[in-house]
């Protein structure tokens, strides 16, 4: 029998909330939290965080209460970054606030949703989820008497947009960068230019092993791609024999789940080993060791990493370019591209205080569309669908 668990010491490199470079904006100290925990707490109770329960991952929110949301994800990423942390003596709070905040600037509609807004900002600066997160956490969201945002601290911003490496870079200037990175330099520097602390390498790669397995339970759900196209797919196709093995007789449901169940573990087994390697290697004393190591700790082994290539192009193939999600993508382009252009041409057609905001920016284009953007980047996928049949929809009267 397997001995329990019993977590780790700290690790020298953790970061520390009471060490915590702090808040743009001053508070006093919380009497029964850590400063990582407020911040937990702030995103949860946010406006945005709520509204990731209609925002889709690959399947738009009404096709069905099974497939996961924004939000079932994160809390998916948040369990694994938290587990992750934990035995390697992270910060797990942390950990899990960077998980329940890192798909809190995406729009509607998933990858679609950002393509067309982007497309649409092309002209006023682009549209960028990882700078609209930024903009979420310290402008958009309007909880607090004296400050606009959730004045979280440092840790926590740097984490959300620097959880996939340094965002300058040698061949990416910061006057590259979107506006909302480049304004909130000039009030804080995030550091740019290193990598994130350890805990947010880890929510990055917690947000790849949830997508990867819960886009194989949702293909399958869907009925996109069968069990036995998977067979011949490494890692995927290795777990599921072993499952049908032991198990002879197992139902479809239960056979997936249990595969699912066993793939997660392959990867966070992966990633903590991979991760112990390449600090026992580094050896970092501190949390700014590990930011100025230049190349991450957190990673997949290079096996586990070749392995998984040929699932991610799997499920490209089969799951993201299948036609019924290519119908509802396309369908979702034009929901975000028409919204746009009427909300910018006709502002008043915005509904308070986001018509006031479009009426301040005057005949400032570039103003006027990033209100416009942030009103679009906000709606749940159910909201913009509304929005749209009653602005276009000619038997639907306002």
């Amino acid at each position: 029998m397997a001995k329990p668990f019993i977590p780790p010491p700290r690790a020298v490199f953790a970061s520390d909330p009471g060490r915590s470079r702090g808040r743009l904006h001053g508070e006093s100290p919380s009497a029964t939290r850590t400063e990582f925990q407020r911040d937990r707490d702030r995103i949860v109770h946010s406006d945005a965080f709520r509204r990731l329960k209609q925002k889709t991952q690959v399947f738009v929110a009404h096709e069905g209460d099974h497939y996961r949301t924004r939000l079932t994800h994160s809390l998916e990423v948040s369990q694994v970054a938290r587990t992750v942390a934990r035995v390697l003596g992270l910060d797990e709070d942390l950990a899990e606030t960077l998980a329940l905040a890192h798909d809190i600037g995406h729009p509607p509609f998933g990858h679609a949703g950002e393509t067309a807004l982007n497309t649409a900002m092309e002209a006023y600066g682009g549209f960028d989820h990882n700078a609209q997160a930024l903009r979420v956490l310290t402008r958009l969201e309007r909880r607090y008497p004296v400050f606009d945002g959730l004045n979280l601290t440092w840790e926590t911003l740097e984490g959300v947009i620097k959880h996939n490496g340094p965002l300058v870079r040698a061949d990416k200037p910061l006057a590259a960068l979107p506006v909302a990175f480049r304004d909130y330099d000039a009030l804080q520097s995030l550091d740019l230019d290193t990598f994130a602390g350890p805990e947010a390498q880890v929510a990055a790669l917690a947000d790849d092993i949830a997508y990867n397995n819960h886009d194989i339970q949702d293909g399958l759900r869907a009925g996109l791609f069968e069990i036995d196209d998977l067979v011949d797919v490494p890692l995927a196709g290795k777990v599921i024999g072993e499952v049908m093995a032991q198990y002879p007789d197992i139902e479809r449901d239960r056979l997936i789940s249990e595969a699912v169940r066993r793939l997660i573990g392959v990867w966070v087994s992966d990633l903590i080993a991979e991760f112990q390697r390449r600090a026992a290697e580094a050896k970092p004393k501190s949390v700014e060791d590990v930011r100025a190591l230049g190349r991450p700790l957190a990673a997949f082994s290079e096996d586990i990493a070749e392995r998984q290539k040929p699932l991610r192009a799997f499920l490209f193939e089969r799951m993201y370019r299948h036609h019924k999600v290519n119908r509802m993508m396309s369908q979702a382009r034009r929901i975000v591209r028409e919204l746009f252009g009427l909300f910018l041409s006709e502002p008043e057609t915005l509904p308070p205080p986001w018509r006031d905001k479009a009426k301040a920016a005057g005949d400032d284009m570039t103003k006027r569309a990033r209100v416009v953007c942030d009103y679009i980047a906000g709606m749940t996928d159910t909201y913009a669908i509304e929005e749209h049949r009653k602005l276009f929809n000619l038997e639907h009267w306002v």
